[in-house]
């Protein structure tokens, strides 16, 4: 009785001896061997043992069973808020309550690294920007907080590959519509907003250009904002507030899920 390469026993050198490495018998599998055989015996007679394939180290989890609480958070805060009319610390918790768990849902991602690193940031400033749209005076603030949250999408997303032409049709939607509701905005507005809407354009740009779930939940979050300054600064919508939040929470969850389908999860 021999030992293979991994250290389990195997008769080894009856079977060299059978093939003529060497020699016949043993002693010619020895000498096989020793006279370098053994990669001839690492390539061509491999162990059962080393073809078993390996247990993953992080499996990724049970996505849609992960994702219940995110969408019954959801459905309390929408229902809450159509019996709640004035602004309140409980509505504003309820509201951010389901971002706040999809970035600490983010946490159970694997591998983990810069992209879901960023998710997450931009969570929770999505979340804090959820807060402060509660109370009507703390707009600018909100604004700034989703500013920032995406900008850490868009590094997220990365700058390759590039695909210039998607900005075209981007353009082309955005700008029309900024120039429609230019006239209803109040002029200390004015500037922040044609910031924030410039974000927003590249972060759509760099998640179409990235693909997956990402660029769905981009398209999302641009329609849940355009409904949203509609609704605010144009003209009411008949359940305008639940459109708004209805899309921009599936948005926000496409974007956080592509965290669990890309191979390289890295920022560029």
């Amino acid at each position: 009785m021999s030992w293979c390469l991994c250290g389990c026993p195997r008769p080894w050198a009856k079977r060299l001896g059978s093939l003529g490495w060497g020699g016949p018998g043993p002693q010619g599998a020895g000498r096989a061997l020793e006279g370098g055989w053994s990669r001839g015996l690492g390539a061509g007679l491999r162990c059962s043992c080393s073809e078993a394939p390996l247990p993953p180290k992080h499996p990724q989890p049970r996505v849609g069973l992960g994702l219940l609480p995110f969408f019954l958070a959801c459905a309390v805060y929408l229902l809450v808020q159509c019996s709640v009319d004035q602004p309140s610390r409980v509505s504003a918790l309820l509201k951010s309550l389901p971002v706040l768990y999809l970035a600490g849902f983010l946490g159970t991602a694997h591998p983990g690294g810069g992209y879901r690193s960023l998710l997450q940031g931009a969570l929770l400033c999505s979340a804090v920007g959820d807060a402060c749209l509660v109370w009507p005076e703390a707009f600018l603030h909100g604004m700034a907080a989703f500013g920032l949250a995406h900008l850490l999408y868009l590094r997220a997303f990365g700058l390759t590959p590039l695909k210039p032409g998607l900005l075209l049709p981007i353009l082309l939607v955005s700008a029309p519509y900024f120039g429609f509701l230019l006239p209803h905005l109040p002029p200390h507005l004015v500037w922040p907003l044609l910031a924030y809407s410039t974000v927003l354009a590249s972060m759509l740009w760099r998640a179409l250009a990235r693909g997956e779930s990402a660029r769905w939940g981009a398209l999302l979050f641009l329609l849940s904002d355009a409904v949203l300054a509609w609704n605010t600064f144009f003209h009411q919508l008949l359940h305008g507030h639940l459109l708004v939040m209805t899309t921009y929470y599936l948005a926000q969850m496409l974007i956080a899920l592509s965290a669990f389908q890309s191979p390289r999860l890295k920022s560029h």
